[in-house]
């Protein structure tokens, strides 16, 4: 972009500077010109030893615009694909030191959640709605935190299990709830080793596993 910038300024100077040197060489042929990145190429214009380009050809070469207003001739670049690609940042592999202790927090938040609803059970100690809720409150901000702190491809292939695992504990939490509601004692083997109880407890297993092998795999039990 230097090397056009500085082009771009002989190619503009170069109209003031022939009139002043009218009773001089006429220009003649010069070697090829071409511009590394873009195809194509025009001859240079050789003037008492200096080298010009006519700026039509370098916009042609260039693949830009030019246009003219008032005493001014204005081109205008447009990146090439080679220039976009380069400005591109290549995608991130593995996990990001933020989103994975944002899910390692999201699962410790749940995996307390599930302990207090089956020991709840166990002992046929009711728990209060109000620290249920303020449980999900506090699950809702960590995923929210998990959510903004993801920035490689893996996080944010592994985003929604974390999602799906704060979808499944609410469902056994508000199974809780209801069940509670319906009977004053609940059997201990109701929400201790049921299907649902065990997806959860396996799901923030293998999420904690997966990040500390620093690669995203898809994980069946969080679904």
């Amino acid at each position: 972009m230097k090397l056009i910038s500085a082009v771009i300024a002989i190619v503009l100077t170069a109209p003031l500077i022939l009139p002043l040197h009218a009773d001089s060489q006429a220009p003649k042929p010069g070697p090829t010109f071409t511009i590394a990145g873009h195809a194509g190429k025009t001859q240079l214009l050789q003037v008492n030893g200096k080298s010009y380009v006519e700026v039509e050809a370098l916009a042609r070469l260039t693949g830009g615009t030019l246009s003219f207003k008032d005493n001014r001739a204005i081109l205008t670049l447009h990146p090439s694909n080679a220039t976009e690609q380069a400005s591109t940042p290549a995608a991130k592999a593995g996990f990001s030191r933020a989103f994975t202790e944002a899910g390692i927090e999201e699962m410790g938040v749940i995996r307390e959640w599930r302990i207090a609803v089956v020991n709840a059970v166990q002992s046929n100690s009711p728990l209060s709605e109000d620290w249920l809720s303020a449980q999900h409150r506090l699950a809702e901000k960590n995923l929210s935190l998990a959510s903004a702190a993801a920035s490689t491809d893996d996080d944010r292939s592994a985003y929604p299990l974390l999602s799906a695992e704060l979808n499944n504990m609410q469902t056994l939490s508000d199974q809780y709830v209801a069940t509670r509601k319906a009977a004053s004692f609940i059997s201990p083997d109701t929400f201790h080793s049921t299907p649902l109880e065990d997806q959860i407890l396996v799901c923030a297993q293998n999420f904690v596993s997966m990040t500390a092998n620093h690669g995203f795999q898809d994980q069946p039990s969080c679904h």
